[in-house]
């Protein structure tokens, strides 16, 4: 069996764990790679906070290599789309033909997903593409998989919610505007635990820390300073 040559947009998370564990199963996929963006200032995972060290040890684990793509602290859609492209051109050229995504519902980002890798001909997949996010959680938790929240949306959620283990408890303390997988971007995990591992991912919880970055804007006449908080909590391997 010929089977699609195939790297995996990792995110550290639990989205991607699952999304993963599925793939996994089919036998239509070779997944030898996991793609990470970092955010070069700090030396974490872009949007998670998570310490790179953490990362390349939760790849260990799941036993696939891992490769990171630095990135400026707050890079503008220019650089980013320079860097991906360029980034892009080289995993064409080691033969990748498909590439996995955690994605959920987002139509918009799907289809900029798609539009970007068709340039190169490269196939997207998302295995858990419209499946109900609240079952999806469900699912995720008796399979034996463990997460800790390493960030949220401090206008959606308090400080609180961030440094908890994603269990049952978590998503029933959840708002009613706050969807189960925090698909919009109401937080995000790292998945330390579960089926695709060899061992567990040992960490100690440190300190909490709140950031603001500037909000995108809406479109070019958009002038103002808009902001968003988040809350973040540093993860230190043991």
């Amino acid at each position: 069996m010929n089977r699609k040559k195939t790297y995996f947009n990792w995110s550290s998370g639990k989205d991607a764990s699952l999304a993963l564990y599925h793939l996994q199963k089919d036998d239509s996929f070779e997944i030898d790679r996991l793609i990470t963006t970092i955010n070069s200032h700090y030396d974490r995972v872009s949007m998670h906070g998570l310490r790179t060290e953490l990362l390349k040890r939760q790849a260990a684990e799941i036993g696939i290599p891992l490769d990171t793509i630095p990135l400026p602290e707050q890079p503008s859609m220019e650089d980013y789309n320079r860097i991906m492209t360029n980034k892009l051109r080289t995993l064409k050229n080691d033969g990748y033909t498909h590439c996995a995504f955690g994605d959920i519902f987002l139509e918009d980002l799907r289809e900029y997903r798609e539009q970007q890798l068709a340039t190169f001909s490269i196939t997207s997949i998302f295995p858990l593409w419209k499946r109900d996010t609240k079952a999806l959680m469900e699912e995720f938790i008796q399979l034996g998989f463990k997460a800790v929240v390493v960030c949220i949306k401090s206008e959606l959620l308090d400080e609180s919610f961030v440094g908890r283990e994603l269990d049952a408890s978590f998503v029933k303390d959840l708002p009613d505007n706050v969807d189960p997988c925090g698909e919009n971007g109401e937080f995000h995990t790292f998945c330390y635990e579960g089926p695709i591992f060899k061992n567990p991912v040992t960490f100690e919880k440190g300190e909490k820390v709140f950031r603001e970055y500037k909000a995108p804007k809406e479109d070019d006449s958009d002038a103002t300073k808009k902001s968003m908080g988040f809350w973040f909590i540093d993860l230190i391997p043991t």
